[in-house]
């Protein structure tokens, strides 16, 4: 009975996170105060490729194309961004394992800034304009912060 309930539980728990990663980015495009959350996903995309968890990275990859579809993003940016962080920065964090929240937060920061160098870089290159730097983004920086803080 035991193997059944943890069976259903981890079932359902994943379901839930395939629910989240299909659904959030849709509720984003309608509520635009909701965090992005790419740091925190990046982070989930570091971790799967790290620790050889394809579920990890698929959800991340999930994520990441249906957040890009759903605001109109350039495509694959974010997932670029991730890798760049990882190849170039997540080793060296890996010197951090004494402290178990600065790996996942300056991952996070890592993921964040590189994402929004490359957006601002984007528009400059084709002179558009993906995103607008005001108050809404610092708030979702600081909730993306404080999310990988909390995990």
């Amino acid at each position: 009975m035991y193997t059944s309930e943890k069976t259903t539980y981890f079932s359902f728990t994943w379901i839930l996170i395939i629910i989240f990663a299909i659904f959030y980015p849709m509720l984003i495009s309608i509520y635009v105060f909701l965090p992005l959350l790419i740091g925190l996903m990046g982070h989930v995309l570091m971790l799967g490729i790290d620790k050889n968890k394809t579920s990890y990275i698929l959800i991340a990859l999930l994520y990441f194309i249906n957040l890009e579809v759903n605001l109109s993003l350039p495509f694959l940016l974010s997932i670029i961004s991730t890798l760049l962080v990882y190849v170039l920065f997540y080793h060296y964090l890996k010197y951090f394992r004494m402290c178990g929240v600065c790996r996942p937060v300056f991952s996070v920061l890592f993921v964040d800034a590189i994402y929004i160098g490359s957006l601002l870089f984007y528009d400059f290159i084709f002179e558009s304009s993906s995103i607008v730097l005001d108050s809404i983004l610092i708030y979702s920086l600081v909730v993306d912060i404080l999310i990988a803080v909390l995990i």
